[in-house]
């Protein structure tokens, strides 16, 4: 019998330079809520504290260097008060005393609330007079929305599986689908689902020795036309009209038409003066996409 198995989660641990190197459920003494773990772990030289479930906000986890040449193992007293650990080289035993309090306020930090609200505008309707109802929650549809605006660009596909994990997330206890997000579950959506170390001027350098080819300069290129044509024909398709849109919008470019009426983009208004004939990741990563690129990168973009 074949059975199907579907994700339901995608939770991101503590990310402090390595992976975790061990890991010990504190002991408790607290009876006000005995429910509430705590996990200690090490990392290549960090100790660490984290909030248990682990559910990919950042808060609720904090580490600190305590042996700079590395860490081999790491103990807690019997009550859950302090966490010991023992280097490598160094030959030292580290005491620390751990403040759960502290941890539990930071957890509690917001730095997306602007972002949120402003999605309830846009889906309350931005040029209305009338009083608005302000809500813990915005509709599920304006995800996309509020994680582009934290700089996270998820794929169609990715964006399917997010919403999709929230509309179903109390399917197999209610029979219902869930239709709205509050911050707190965006938080951890967020976390849980961006690249946990970014895009790197690497990742797109990487991607042009692979697609591009060695101009008269030496340097790795893709002509306009090829780079523009992968972007239609590869990965997830876009129309002609779609990649004119959002080339327009990252150049700048105001679309055909104007006024009130309707936005039309023209793909011929990307002139050689906006996208040159043959494209450097530098330039596609400056120039194009607008990604601040090191000094280094710079100089080599000019030369």
């Amino acid at each position: 019998m074949k059975m199907l198995f579907a994700f339901r989660k995608t939770l991101l641990g503590p990310t402090y330079g390595s992976p975790l190197e061990k890991i010990q459920i504190l002991p408790t003494t607290n009876t006000t809520d005995p429910q509430k773990c705590y996990l200690a772990y090490i990392t290549k030289d960090k100790v660490g504290l984290q909030i248990l479930p682990v559910d990919g906000n950042p808060h609720k986890s904090s580490a600190f260097i305590c042996h700079p040449d590395g860490v081999s193992d790491l103990a807690s007293s019997y009550d859950g008060c302090y966490v010991f650990t023992v280097g490598g080289n160094d030959c030292t035993v580290m005491k620390w005393e751990v403040n759960l309090n502290c941890l539990a306020n930071t957890a509690e930090a917001n730095e997306l609330e602007d972002y949120f609200y402003y999605a309830q505008l846009r889906s309350h309707g931005i040029d209305t007079l009338e009083t608005r109802q302000v809500s813990t929650h915005i509709p599920l549809e304006e995800i996309p929305s509020v994680m582009r605006a934290m700089g996270f660009y998820p794929s169609e596909e990715k964006i399917e599986e997010m919403i999709n994990e929230v509309k179903f997330s109390k399917y197999v206890d209610t029979g219902e689908q869930v239709t709205t997000i509050n911050l707190g579950d965006f938080i951890k959506l967020y976390v849980n689902h961006r690249p946990a170390f970014g895009l790197s001027m690497k990742d797109i350098q990487r991607a042009f020795q692979v697609l591009g080819y060695d101009n008269e300069n030496g340097d790795k290129v893709i002509d306009r036309g090829d780079l523009l044509l992968l972007l239609q024909c590869r990965g997830e398709h876009m129309t002609e009209d779609e990649l004119a849109q959002c080339l327009t919008t990252l150049l700048g470019k105001r679309p055909a038409g104007g006024g009130s009426e309707p936005d039309t983009y023209d793909p011929s208004a990307l002139t050689e003066e906006e996208i040159p004939e043959e494209i450097t990741a530098e330039i596609f990563a400056a120039d194009i996409l607008g990604l601040p690129i090191a000094e280094p990168e710079k100089n080599r973009k000019k030369r």
